[in-house]
C-alpha cells in the first residue's frame, strides 16, 4: 500500500495518524489526536478536529468540518459543506468543551450535500440523508431522511438504490434481500 498523500497546502498537526492510501487535498487542517484510516478521501478545505475517528474508505467532500465527538465508521460519505456539530446550545462567551455530545454515523452511512447533523444522534449503517436535511434524531439502519426536520420517507439498499415503499425486502437493482422488523430494516445476510 502507498502511504498517504497530503497536499502542500495542507497541515498535519503532530500527533495525528492518517492511514495508508489516504488522500488530503487542498486547505485541509487535520489536529493532533485525529484518526484517519485507509483510503479514505479529504476534499478541499476539510478540517478534522482533535479525538475525532474516521474509518476506512470514508469519502469526505469540500468544506467539511469534523468535530470533536464525531466518529464516523468505515465507508461512511460525507457530502460538500455538510455539517456536523457538537453542543447543543452554544454561546461564545460560555465555555461548553465539557458538553461536547458524541455523534456515531454507521458504517456505509451517506449525508447529503448541505445537510445538518445535530450532536448527540446515531445514524444507523447504509442510512441515507437527502441533501439539505436536519437530523435531530436517532437515524435507524437503511432509513432514507429527508427535510427539516428529517423524517423517513422510505428505505434505501446498501447499493445505494432506493427500495419499493410498498416491498423494502428486495433491491431490484442488486438483488438484496432485507426483512422488515418493526420499524427497522435489518440485512437477511446477517
Amino acid at each position: 500500500m502507498a502511504k498517504a498523500f497530503i497536499h502542500e497546502s495542507s497541515y498535519i498537526d503532530d500527533g495525528a495518524q492518517i492511514g495508508a492510501d489516504t488522500k488530503v487535498w487542498h486547505f485541509c487542517h487535520v489536529l493532533g489526536g485525529a484518526v484517519i484510516g485507509e483510503r479514505c478521501s479529504l476534499g478541499q478545505n476539510v478540517v478534522v478536529m482533535n479525538g475525532v475517528r474516521i474509518g476506512n474508505n470514508v469519502k469526505i467532500q469540500n468544506n467539511v468540518s469534523v468535530y470533536e465527538g464525531v466518529e464516523l465508521s468505515d465507508d461512511v460519505f460525507c457530502g460538500p459543506s455538510m455539517v456536523f456539530t457538537n453542543v447543543l446550545n452554544p454561546r461564545s462567551h460560555v465555555s461548553r468543551r465539557n458538553e461536547y455530545r458524541k455523534t456515531l454515523v454507521g458504517r456505509g452511512a451517506t449525508i447529503g450535500a448541505n445537510a445538518t447533523v445535530v450532536c448527540g444522534v446515531a445514524i444507523g449503517e447504509y442510512a441515507f440523508i437527502g441533501a439539505g436535511s436536519v437530523v435531530i434524531r436517532n437515524v435507524p439502519s437503511y432509513a432514507l431522511m429527508v427535510g427539516v426536520p428529517a423524517r423517513k420517507v422510505g428505505w434505501m439498499c446498501q447499493c445505494g438504490e432506493r427500495l419499493a415503499d410498498m416491498d423494502p425486502t428486495k433491491c431490484k437493482a442488486c438483488g438484496a434481500t432485507y426483512r422488515l422488523e418493526g420499524d427497522e430494516l435489518k440485512s437477511a445476510a446477517k
